[in-house]
């Protein structure tokens, strides 16, 4: 799941460090992600995961990290 979530970066989440290589835990704001990225990078992972991230989901701490993105991912699979 990281290496899909990892290609979703590189296409979308204009980073200024190579996602291929960034900590799972890395905070990709501070890499260069910007709100306008993370919501492209959102609607990239809902369509690759076929997942609809409810409002809730909706905040920083969810597209901080490839690690906490892939906790989201997984909750959300795992309750359809």
């Amino acid at each position: 799941m990281i290496d899909r979530i990892r290609k979703i970066l590189k296409e979308h989440g204009r980073l200024n460090k190579d996602a291929a290589v960034y900590p799972e835990d890395g905070d990709l704001y501070q890499a260069g992600m910007t709100s306008h990225a993370s919501v492209n990078v959102m609607l990239a992972l809902e369509g690759e995961f076929d997942i609809e991230f409810p409002d809730h989901m909706l905040k920083r701490s969810v597209f901080e990290s490839m690690g906490s993105m892939r906790d989201a991912i997984t909750q959300l699979t795992s309750s359809s």
